[in-house]
């Protein structure tokens, strides 16, 4: 059922970078006001985490393009405003995200949107969320997402569909920053690489 043949795990992936992602938006909020993130599993060696590396960096790039969407904003803002049940409101967004299909660059989303969540709940000063969050989308992950991963292939499928929804982020942006180029050309080449020693 997991992709485990090529010595990764989908399920052991999909977890790190969610955390790996929440953990990047919190990278500007003081470490005081951050509760530890204690990993629900460790990835098991230097190919998973390069393979975790390249999809956050992808993940940032298709998450920043929602960055400007106000109604998605609202969406983050409503859930960290809602003094009811907060899986519920999370729920709604994720359902939200996935009304129109699963694909990797929703899929993409979803864990931007558990980055933006974190960052929003830490900023009302409820830092103790920010584990549920993690606890909620790893949920939602196993229950509604990881079953489609390997039907479409593993992670290692989503590269070239997250790379070709990052490029199309990145043409978007009116002037084109050399920077994000690079780091896309790095985050492909080193994807190639991967998938090419994977198949070896």
């Amino acid at each position: 059922m997991a992709c485990e043949g090529n010595g990764l795990s989908d399920e052991r992936i999909g977890e790190a970078l969610i955390r790996e992602v929440i953990e990047d938006q919190l990278k500007d909020i003081p470490s005081e006001d951050v509760p530890p993130l204690t990993p629900l599993v460790k990835v098991k060696n230097d190919q998973e985490q390069k393979v975790v590396a390249q999809l956050a960096a992808m993940v940032r790039i298709v998450g920043d393009r929602m960055h400007t969407d106000r109604a998605f904003q609202d969406a983050i803002d409503g859930i960290a405003r809602n003094s009811n049940s907060k899986w519920d409101k999370f729920r709604e967004v994720a359902d939200k995200v996935f009304e129109h299909g699963i694909t990797w660059e929703r899929i993409a989303v979803l864990i931007y949107v558990a980055g933006k969540l974190a960052v929003k709940m830490v900023e009302a000063h409820l830092p103790q969320s920010v584990r549920e969050i993690l606890k909620w989308t790893v949920e939602f992950f196993k229950n509604n997402l990881l079953g489609w991963i390997w039907e479409h292939g593993g992670w290692i499928s989503s590269f070239s569909e997250l790379a070709k929804s990052s490029m199309q982020s990145m043409s978007c942006m009116g002037s084109l920053n050399y920077g994000w180029v690079f780091i896309f050309v790095a985050g492909l080449g080193l994807g190639s690489f991967i998938t090419w020693r994977l198949t070896r």
